[in-house]
């Protein structure tokens, strides 16, 4: 689920033909109990046409950590892409221990490595006002695993491992790498195989195993509009998904409300980052935005989550059951060149020390450089014109282990 890069825009099912230039920030701050620090911050680059024309160049470039892509459009005949794909950097592959509602560091560690990928994209129905698209896509994985300053003397690390990562599918619509796009659509089907080269128990006496191999199947279903006159924003999406011989590392994670932390985000609000690991789930969300002025700059959010999950084997806790409601209020400046929202969430099912029920404060910020020259030339039309983990390492040293 792309959850490990903790970087949205990493995997994508087409080659975006629209220039970006964002800065996204999200941050979760849990009122009760101590969990993994929740936040994302990056910069976001899509630049079609360059560095040559008919390629395009994907970067996402966060703390201690870099993605990049670059794509060759119909390099293998019309409306099929080929790309080639590098990543790697610090603490991406790091392992939160989560279980029953308590985050235990002492069974918890880092995990740093890199990847190389090559991805073949395809438009199945040009044309077509909802384009239809398919991926296929293959990366070389290598991990490598330490101990944080917390983690027991008696536990012992999973093996550093190389592995193969392969996933297909196909997207019908698909989202912007926004906040709040104006308006998106998707019915998308995907496959994921994890194939290890080293497997085996770790954990404390060999509790716990790292699987040779996992697969997932999952699907996602989408909206989100903005109602042109009123300003009124609203998004509703259920995903779902399934797995075969899923471990800590592979399975599901649900929680917190992060919602550009990576392409598929599993949000459950006033829950930690990751707190659930499942085998298989059933999710649904939405929010509901509304203008508190009539320049449109103020406003008012609330939004929901419920899921029914289905444990990793180790990980279950009282209760299939999860849901989380909240709400914030929001600032957008014209074109909505900055985007920030301000929000309190509260997960109804989450477990602590005092029973259920847990209460989070959030912030996610957008900053968007063309939507900014896209206003400047609107107003000078004789200017010619010529999308982490290494941010919570960066937390910890701040707020402590």
């Amino acid at each position: 689920m792309c959850a490990g890069v903790f970087v949205a825009g990493v995997c994508h099912a087409q080659v975006d033909p629209e220039k970006r230039q964002l800065f996204q920030l999200g941050y979760n701050q849990s009122l009760q109990g101590l969990g993994p620090v929740a936040a994302y911050a990056y910069y976001y680059l899509n630049l079609p046409d360059w560095p040559r024309a008919g390629q395009t160049l994907r970067l996402a470039v966060a703390p201690v950590y870099v993605d990049g892509e670059l794509a060759f459009r119909e390099a293998l005949g019309p409306q099929t892409h080929l790309a080639f794909g590098a990543a790697g950097g610090g603490f991406a592959d790091s392992h939160s221990e989560v279980r029953g509602g308590k985050f235990i560091k002492e069974e918890s560690f880092n995990g740093h490595g890199g990847e190389l990928s090559t991805s073949v994209y395809h438009l199945f129905n040009p044309g077509a006002q909802i384009p239809l698209n398919g991926v296929v896509r293959l990366a070389g994985h290598y991990t490598e695993y330490d101990r944080a300053s917390r983690t027991a003397a008696g536990f012992s690390l999973p093996p550093d491992t190389e592995g193969l990562r392969a996933r297909t599918g196909l997207r019908w619509g698909g989202r912007e790498p926004l906040l709040t796009p104006t308006v998106a659509m998707e019915l998308s089907a995907w496959y994921e195989g994890d194939f290890r080269a080293n497997s085996g128990r770790h954990g404390l006496a060999g509790d716990r195993a790292v699987e040779a191999q996992s697969h997932l199947f999952w699907a996602r279903a989408l909206f989100a509009y903005k109602v042109p006159e009123r300003g009124d924003y609203f998004s509703v999406n259920l995903t779902t998904g399934t797995s075969l011989s899923a471990d800590r590392f592979s399975g599901y994670k649900l929680g917190a409300a992060l919602p550009l932390a990576g392409e598929f985000p599993l949000s459950l609000p006033g829950y930690y980052f990751q707190e659930i690991t499942a085998r298989q789930f059933a999710l649904v969300g939405g929010l509901y935005t509304v203008p508190l002025d009539a320049r449109k700059r103020w406003s008012l959010t609330g939004f929901a989550a419920t899921a029914v999950v289905d444990y990793v084997g180790g990980m279950s806790q009282p209760g299939d059951w999860h849901t989380g409601v909240g709400g914030g209020v929001g600032y957008a400046s014209a074109n909505q060149v900055w985007e920030v929202t301000l929000g309190y969430a509260y997960g109804v099912d989450a477990i602590r020390s005092g029973g259920r029920g847990a209460h989070t404060v959030g912030l996610v910020a957008q900053y968007d450089l063309e939507a900014r020259r896209t206003r400047r030339k609107a107003a000078e039309p004789d200017v010619s014109p010529d999308k982490s983990r290494g941010l919570q390492r960066l937390f910890r040293g701040v707020f402590g282990d």
